[in-house]
């Protein structure tokens, strides 16, 4: 149920997700007689978030008159076709790059849940009878018919007196952020916002105005280590001197390209052994043809895309993967998913995880609740597919190869915005790290900020 929802002046926003937590960004917005929702993401992590996608939402999706989205990861688009399978059945509107890696992490995340949950029934280890999945491909063929691109920094009318804004965001490829502009009052959705100094993505754009600002904070209490490729550098060699295979659990967009482009430069430069790279995730191959459709959106040469593409090994079929994770000569896999929640990389895990001399290389955020982060906290055992496996390998935690801003370019990202805001809501982090963000926003600006509660709404006066 909604804590409160009362309507003042005709403009209500409601928190269904990324509240204290990192997943399921989901914002409704009540204007004018209008209901909008801002991003569309899925729970992931702990058994208890995960269960919230199964709620019934706290507002009929048909009564829903658009969608916006802010970039195309899971936790912010993938709860769209559960919304179309509710009822929803009116525009999707984002950048064109960010629906055709919706599309593509759609289509992954239904597989994923249909082979879960065929699984799960043939191996009898979950309790429900039978298992189903959150949603299946023709639902989400379906969503995809919703779908409407739109320009980079131009104003749209949604409604009478509405309009909205997307400008880019950095992060991964199409990601934005959402300027929404109602009856005059600005409300700027920050979404995930981008690195400063990214590999692959220019810098992000700053806002100049926001009467209301619901800003991330993902890595809200900490600042991102300098030398990360020396210490990728360094623990590859270790890895090799040890003879061993090296698995790499990442995000199928934007943080596989990032490894491969990263491994593969310091590859060429002699910095690392002449070791086999192997790129297993059939959703970043498809993502790196979006890389080349969308060239104007990152900074990677084409030439040197397509050099790196042809040296790494892209592997295909399932057959492979089982193969490939049976051979025992030195290599390194690059296998989705980033938070070992499913995808290939389970495959490598229960055969590596037993072995000493293999590394688990962890380069990317690890949401409470899943494989990843039970790995980063020193966990003994990993339990996969309803199977336990003792941790023997050597787990590597590289930071400073996050897509997320970190504290200091969060704080940096306000810096353009011309007058105080009336309200900020710290968003899509976790408790600790939401807290650390409003204080330092306290600290630098004077400004305050509040982070809300699951199903919280606000009013906002005009």
């Amino acid at each position: 149920m909604i804590k409160k929802m009362t309507t003042y002046n005709n403009i209500t926003i409601s928190f269904w997700g990324a509240s204290e937590t990192v997943t399921g960004s989901k914002y409704l917005i009540k204007a004018n007689g209008k209901i909008i929702l801002v991003d569309c993401g899925l729970f992931q992590g702990s058994k208890k978030l995960r269960l919230l996608n199964w709620d019934s939402p706290p507002l009929s999706p048909e009564k829903i008159n658009v969608v916006l989205i802010t970039h195309g990861h899971l936790d912010h688009v993938g709860y769209l076709p559960r919304l179309v399978k509710e009822g929803f059945n009116k525009k999707i509107l984002a950048s064109a790059p960010t629906l055709d890696v919706a599309e593509i992490i759609l289509k992954d995340s239904a597989h994923i849940q249909e082979e879960d949950a065929e699984r799960a029934n043939r191996e009898k280890f979950s309790k429900h009878k039978p298992a189903l999945p959150l949603y299946d491909l023709r639902d989400v063929e379906k969503t995809i018919t919703h779908f409407s691109a739109v320009a980079l920094n131009e104003w749209i009318t949604l409604f009478d007196g509405i309009e909205v804004r997307y400008k880019y965001n950095g992060h991964i490829i199409g990601a934005t952020f959402i300027e929404l502009k109602i009856n005059g009052k600005t409300i700027v959705f920050s979404g995930d916002i981008g690195r400063e100094h990214d590999l692959l993505m220019e810098p992000p754009e700053k806002p100049q105005q926001a009467d209301v600002l619901f800003i991330e904070s993902t890595y809200g209490d900490r600042v991102h280590p300098e030398h990360a490729e020396e210490e990728l550098s360094a623990a590859i060699t270790e890895a090799f001197n040890r003879n061993g295979t090296i698995i790499i659990p990442g995000f199928a967009v934007e943080r596989i390209q990032l490894l491969m482009y990263l491994i593969w430069k310091l590859k060429k430069q002699k910095t690392v052994p002449d070791v086999p790279i192997y790129m297993d995730s059939p959703m970043a191959r498809a993502i790196l043809d979006i890389f080349y459709r969308y060239k104007e959106w990152h900074k990677i040469p084409l030439t040197e895309f397509g050099e790196m593409c042809k040296d790494i090994h892209l592997v295909e079929k399932m057959e492979e993967t089982v193969a490939l994770a049976a051979k025992t000569h030195p290599k390194i896999i690059i296998a989705g998913s980033g938070m070992a929640t499913g995808g290939r990389v389970l495959t490598y895990l229960q055969q590596y995880l037993t072995n000493p001399s293999a590394t688990i290389m962890l380069v990317g955020y690890q949401a409470e609740g899943t494989r990843g982060r039970n790995l980063l906290e020193g966990a003994k055992e990993i339990k996969i597919y309803g199977k336990y496996y003792e941790v023997k390998a050597t787990v590597k935690n590289i930071e400073g190869l996050s897509a997320h801003a970190d504290q200091q370019e969060l704080i940096n990202w306000m810096s353009e915005i011309k007058t105080q805001p009336e309200k900020i809501f710290v968003t899509h982090g976790e408790p600790e790290a939401s807290k650390a963000l409003r204080n330092k926003i306290k600290e630098v600006y004077g400004w305050d900020s509040q982070t809300p509660q699951l199903y919280d709404s606000i009013e906002l006066k005009l």
